[in-house]
Order: structure tokens, then sequence, then C-alpha cells
């Protein structure tokens, strides 16, 4: 998992790169997508509804019929019906993109939305859809992280989404050499303070199943493994249980640091606790006393560096 050197690459709607493939010509360029996320994600751009041969500029399609089970339609002419056309390339797409590792998707479009998208019976549209293309990629690859552009701007959202594609990506690095009891084992202890922060009852489930790793066939505790892990992973964590993992941490730091270190620590953790710092803050103070004594077990978790520094997360939460 370490010492994987190739690029992240992550499906992403088209549009949101600036490119002209919306229905009236234009395009929905993202500042933060551009400027920040390219940094360190390889994208690959995608527009379903080009891809089936819908021209640029073209007359725009909407749902309607049922929120479950409804058509993509030409907004002006009804038998322009291109559902069997999106579906097909949702799992044609699901199944060639092997390896990306997440998909950021155009919010409110009837191809690529992930919720809430517009579903029309007669002239009164409900917001209980979503779109063609996006439904049919995500039940095609349930593992893979998925989030809409405008979702980005939520700091929460936006730092669950980043962190569950560095360990979807650890994960694709451990499947595509070949899942050993022992690799699942490391898998699963370097993403322990990770598991903990989302969901401490996943944390012991989990924990649960690895320590049966000998007695099970690998492949199918790994299938197991990594459904319920990620699962864990889109729990949001919350300040509580980032307090608690901060207080688990302070515990490998009980015998090396000095009282006023030690009480510098627990008021920055009461702190974030209360909301009156950001979660870097005592993570950033956490990680230099690790450097000043090194822990061997904290060392190699990835709840202390948990994606780039050039992201800047951890500053809104």
């Amino acid at each position: 998992m370490q010492g994987d050197t190739r690029p992240i690459r992550i499906g992403i709607s088209s549009c949101l790169l600036g490119e002209r493939v919306r229905f009236d010509g234009n395009h929905k360029q993202d500042s933060y997508i551009l400027g920040t996320l390219s940094q360190v994600f390889e994208f690959v751009p995608i527009c379903p509804e080009v891809a089936i041969g819908l021209g640029v500029p073209r007359e725009p399609i909407r749902l309607e019929g049922e929120p479950e089970a409804p058509r993509a339609l030409g907004v002006r002419t009804k038998t322009l019906d291109v559902t069997d056309a999106l579906e097909g390339y949702g799992r044609r797409v699901a199944a060639e993109l092997e390896d990306i590792s997440g998909y950021i998707l155009k919010s409110k479009s009837p191809s690529c939305g992930m919720e809430r998208v517009k579903v029309y019976r007669g002239d009164m549209p409900s917001r209980q859809g979503r779109g063609i293309f996006a439904r049919v990629l995500l039940q095609a690859r349930p593992l893979l992280p998925a989030e809409e552009e405008g979702r980005l701007g939520d700091p929460v959202l936006r730092e669950n989404f980043i962190e569950r594609v560095f360990a979807y990506r650890r994960w694709q690095a451990l499947a595509a050499a070949g899942p050993t009891p022992s690799g699942l084992v490391r898998f699963h202890t370097i993403h322990k303070l990770a598991l903990m922060a989302h969901s401490p009852e996943a944390y012991q489930r989990l924990g649960r199943l690895v320590a049966g790793v000998g007695r099970h066939p690998s492949e199918a505790l790994a299938a197991q493994y990594i459904e319920d892990f990620m699962a864990a992973l889109r729990q949001r964590a919350t300040r509580q249980r980032h307090t608690n993992v901060l207080q688990h941490l302070m515990g490998y730091l009980k015998k090396t640091l000095s009282r006023a270190d030690k009480a510098e620590m627990l008021d920055l953790i009461d702190a974030y606790r209360r909301g009156l710092v950001p979660l870097i803050v005592p993570v950033t103070l956490l990680k230099h006393h690790f450097r000043q004594h090194p822990d061997p077990y904290v060392d190699q978790q990835t709840y202390l560096n948990p994606h780039p520094r050039e992201l800047m997360l951890r500053n809104g939460i």
C-alpha cells in the first residue's frame, strides 16, 4: 500500500472541468476542483449525454415518471428517450474504469445527479430522483466513493469524501496484489483510529472479523471486510468521536511528555471539543510530539496523515 506512486484517478463530470458539453453549450467549471483537487488527482472527464451521441448544443432532457424508475426524456420532444442509452453507458463505464478511486458528479443533472434530482409527473416536479447514469454507475460500483460538486463546499462532506478516496485507493492497491491474511490485518491496523472516529461499532465489528482471518477463505472475508469498512467511512466523523481519538492518542505520550506539554495538549483537545479551534490544531501538535517521541503503532496510522497537506483539510471541522 505504501510506495504506490501511481496517480489517483477520479471520474468526473466533464462540465466541472470547464468543458463546454452542457445542453446550452456552456460549462460548470468548479474552481475548487480545478485549483485544489487537480494538484493531487488525475481526472477522467466524462459527459454521458455527449457519450451516447447527443450533440452540443442539444435539446435538454429531464426525468419523468416515478422517482424510483423515471425515464430521461426530451423536454420538448417526448419521443426522445435516452434512458436505455444512459443506463448502458453507466454499466460500460463501471466495467471499463476499474482503476478509478472516486467520482465527482454534477448535481441536479438528469444524467449525473446523485440525489434530489427533479422528477416530473405532469408539470409538478419533485426532488426525489437520481440521474440515470449516476444511479447505474453507483449500483454497479457500490464501494466507489462518490460526491456531487456542490456538496464539496461543506467542509465535513469534503473531508469525508477525500478520506474515502485515499482509503479506497489503498484497498485497490492491496486487492491488485492479491489480498492475503497478513495484508488484510495490516490494512485494518493502519485504519484503526480512522474507524474509531467514524464508527466505534464498526471498529469493533471489523476487528472481530479480522481476528478470524485464518479461519475463513481470504477472498470472501476480504469482500465482507471492505463492504463494511467503506460503509463505516461514509458515516460522518463527529467532534465527540474525534475527541475520543485524540485522547486515545494522548495515552501513547503519557510517559514521555512533560507536565506542561500534557496540560497544553489536553487544553487544545478540549478547545477542539468545544468548537473553539479546528481539528488541524490538536492534530498538528500531536504530530509534533510524535516526531519527538516516535511510536511504531501511531506512526502507521492513517488518521494523522489521511491525505496530502496540499488539500488543506481539517481546517474547517
